[in-house]
C-alpha cells in the first residue's frame, strides 16, 4: 500500500511539473502563457493557441506593435475602447459589441488600458483587449474566448495578463501601419481548430521565441525525485526491520 501512495506521488509530481506555463518573449512584449500553449508570428501579428486541436477553435491570443502615430496614445485607447464596435460577420450578418468595461490598470509598473467586450471581434466570443504605448511604438494584445468557456478560461488569462511586461528591442515592429494600434491588428473573424496556419516567419519580422522554464521544472523535478526516492528508501528500510 505504501509502494502504491509513493508511486502515486511520484506520478502526480511528474505530471504537475508537465503542465508549467510557457513564457512567451518577442520583441516588445513577454508573458507567461497558459499551459500547453504556443505562439506564431501571422504577418506582422502574433497569434497564440492551444496546442490541442479540440480546444484550438475555443480560444486565441493576438498581439502587434506599430510605430506610436498620433492617435496612439492611452488616453485615445480608452475612448476608442469604451465605444461599441460593429463589423460584419463571415456570413454578411451586422454585428454590434456590448462593452463591458474600459479603465486604465497597472501592470508591472506600467499603464495599460483594458477593457472587455462581448461580440467585438468574433461572434459569440468575448474579447479583452490591453493596450499601451513604450518609446516610439503603441503596443495591442488580445485574448478572445467562447462564451460558453469563458469561465473555463479566465483562471490562466488573468495570470497571463498578471505577467505581462512591455519593452523596446530592435526589430518585430509593424513600420507599415497609419493610424492607432488598435486598427493595426487583424483578429480572425471566425475561428476554426485550424486557425492558425502558419509557424514562424522565415523573413524575421519579429524574433519571438518560447521559453519554458527548463531549468526551474528540471530542478523540481530533480527534488522531487530525490525526496519519493528518500521517502521509498525509509519505507523499504523500515519493512526489512
Amino acid at each position: 500500500m505504501k509502494n502504491k501512495m509513493v508511486g502515486l506521488f511520484l506520478l502526480g509530481l511528474l505530471s504537475a511539473s508537465s503542465t508549467f506555463a510557457a513564457k512567451f518573449a518577442n520583441q516588445f512584449s513577454e508573458f507567461e502563457l497558459p499551459p500547453g500553449w504556443a505562439c506564431n508570428l501571422e504577418g506582422a501579428e502574433w497569434v497564440c493557441q492551444n496546442q490541442d486541436p479540440a480546444k484550438r477553435k475555443e480560444a486565441i491570443i493576438v498581439l502587434a506593435a506599430k510605430l506610436k502615430g498620433d492617435q496612439d496614445s492611452l488616453d485615445q485607447y480608452l475612448t476608442y475602447l469604451k465605444s461599441t464596435k460593429t463589423f460584419t460577420s463571415v456570413t454578411g450578418k451586422p454585428m454590434k459589441s456590448e462593452p463591458r468595461y474600459a479603465k486604465s490598470i497597472n501592470l508591472s509598473g506600467h499603464p495599460w488600458a483594458d477593457a472587455l467586450h462581448l461580440e467585438s471581434e468574433i461572434p459569440g466570443f468575448y474579447t479583452r483587449y490591453l493596450a499601451t504605448v513604450k518609446d516610439d511604438i503603441g503596443i495591442l494584445v488580445t485574448y478572445s474566448i467562447v462564451k460558453s468557456k469563458y469561465q473555463d478560461y479566465l483562471k490562466d488569462f488573468d495570470a497571463m495578463v498578471n505577467t505581462l511586461k512591455v519593452f523596446r528591442k530592435a526589430g518585430g515592429v509593424n513600420t507599415n501601419t497609419q493610424g492607432s494600434v488598435m486598427q493595426a491588428v487583424t483578429i480572425p473573424t471566425t475561428m476554426t481548430d485550424t486557425t492558425v496556419l502558419g509557424g514562424v516567419n522565415p523573413n524575421g519580422a519579429g524574433d519571438a521565441t518560447l521559453k519554458p522554464k527548463e531549468k526551474a521544472n528540471d530542478d523540481l523535478m530533480l527534488y522531487g525525485i530525490i525526496g519519493v526516492a528518500a521517502v521509498a528508501f525509509l519505507i523499504i528500510k523500515k519493512k526489512k526491520r
